[in-house]
């Protein structure tokens, strides 16, 4: 058996995986969560809940291992996995919104500002990045979900389509819209 796992395709890996080598597993997550996190992020808003949807998308994926095609990447397998999870969740927090009647504020807990210029340029880039990440959030999923792909985890429109399981064109039309959205949502 290799203990070098790194130099191996993810197809190779997966194989392994379903085999029971439970480090070709672990090479799968190390080299997938960060930009799986990303995506979550993007979609969820919420670093805690990316967290935990990132684990759920990677315990999901190991369950369905048997049903990875080699032939596809696994970034992209990965991803349509990570938007369901991202959909459920958000399904569940609808339904929890109606229950408790909830609103979610984002950024209560506020650090007091510090005087110095450096601070208050901090806060105010943090206070962006917030009020962005909260106006994707609010974007419909059919526009949020391919400007994650695209704009933030960098995948080609036709790798977008491919997840999404749509056209290039419906995808550049929704990328058109979601970016017009966001520049009324956020004032431009």
């Amino acid at each position: 058996m290799r203990s070098d796992y790194g130099s191996l395709s993810d197809g190779d890996l997966a194989t392994l995986a379903v085999a029971g080598t439970d480090a070709a597993y672990a090479e799968i997550v190390r080299r997938h969560r960060s930009p799986v996190y990303r995506l979550i992020l993007g979609n969820v808003s919420d670093a805690d809940e990316a967290l935990d949807l990132t684990q759920e998308t990677f315990l999901s994926a190991h369950r369905a291992l048997r049903r990875y095609d080699p032939a596809r990447p696994m970034r992209s397998w990965l991803a349509a996995i990570a938007l369901n999870k991202c959909r459920d969740w958000g399904r569940r927090r609808t339904v929890r919104r109606f229950f408790t009647f909830a609103r979610d504020v984002d950024d209560m807990a506020m650090a007091v500002p510090d005087d110095r210029p450096d601070q208050e340029r901090m806060a105010g880039d943090r206070q962006a990045l917030a009020r962005l990440r909260r106006a994707i959030a609010d974007l419909p999923a059919s526009l949020r979900e391919p400007l994650v792909l695209h704009a933030i985890e960098g995948m080609s429109q036709a790798e977008t389509a491919s997840v999404l399981q749509t056209t290039v064109k419906a995808v550049e039309m929704r990328l058109r819209r979601a970016r017009i959205r966001l520049g009324e949502a956020l004032g431009r």
